[in-house]
């Protein structure tokens, strides 16, 4: 399994996105990226210096966003829709896409099961729930 460090993913993400500015050619995980990067341009900014984010590891805001995780979360959703693991998160999200009428939006909530899903996990010592991580999508899908 890949597990790239803190650094790593700033790095990734800084990349694409310059790789995005100049319009060079990007693998399909990059151009991935790029979309969700193009959804958020209040973290334009972040991207466009590397040496910035990774100077500002450790030093967030405790109240600020960390757009390297929150987009690093949008690839994981993105991931784990385009495999159907776990199995039932594909059909979960498009559920609540559908009665959100938006996917990013959705991912949004997505992301709330997800990080909960993993302080839970890490809560408790042990293995991340995937079942009762696409119920809680199941039932954002099927309330108001």
């Amino acid at each position: 399994m890949f597990s790239p460090s803190q650094a790593d993913v700033r790095r990734f993400f800084c990349a694409v996105y310059d790789k995005q500015r100049q319009q060079q050619p990007m693998e399909a995980i990059e151009t991935l990226a790029a979309q969700w990067m193009a959804e958020h341009p209040e973290h334009h900014a972040d991207l466009s210096d590397v040496n910035a984010a990774l100077a500002a590891m450790g030093s967030q805001n405790a109240d600020a966003e960390n757009p390297f995780l929150h987009l690093s979360m949008h690839l994981s959703i993105s991931e784990q829709c385009s495999i159907d693991q776990p199995p039932g998160i594909r059909q979960a999200v498009e559920l609540l896409t559908a009665r959100r009428g938006d996917l990013h939006a959705a991912h949004h909530e997505v992301m709330e099961c997800l990080g909960r899903m993993i302080w839970e996990s890490q809560r408790s010592g042990r293995p991340p729930d995937g079942l009762a991580y696409i119920e809680q999508v199941r039932q954002r899908a099927t309330r108001d």
